[in-house]
């Protein structure tokens, strides 16, 4: 865990540098198209589950720590380190389908969407 707990730190920083310091506008240049940018380049995409896994395999094993120095109860304890890893692969599988199939030009075309922006002529452009 120390490996994952180092990685992740060099994972969440280089992600914020990204994603806030970087871009020309900081936090207010985040938007759709600018997450459907950093998706359609699987360099960040496996950024970005690699972060999504060690934080949940991370997390759980800090949890089942905590569950088994604290819970007295062998049952029960076995029974929460059962639905600490349940959930975690659970998240995992999720959060990778997630950024895996990703399509940014889901929904482009509905009522809610500008047609004047980059995105959407993008879209447009692919659909036909």
């Amino acid at each position: 865990m120390r490996v994952s707990g180092v990685l992740l730190v060099v994972l969440i920083f280089g992600h914020l540098l990204v994603n806030l310091v970087l871009p020309e506008g900081g936090v207010h240049a985040l938007n759709f198209a600018f997450v459907a940018g950093k998706f359609a380049s699987p360099f960040w995409q496996w950024w970005d589950v690699l972060m999504l896994w060690l934080a949940f395999i991370h997390g759980a094993n800090g949890m089942r720590t905590i569950v088994n120095d604290y819970v007295q109860g062998k049952t029960v304890r076995t029974a929460l380190v059962w639905v600490i890893g349940i959930v975690a692969a659970l998240m995992i599988v999720l959060g990778t389908l997630v950024v895996f199939t990703f399509d940014p030009c889901a929904g482009v075309f509905g009522a809610f969407e500008n047609p004047d922006s980059a995105l959407f002529e993008v879209c447009q452009a692919a659909a036909n």
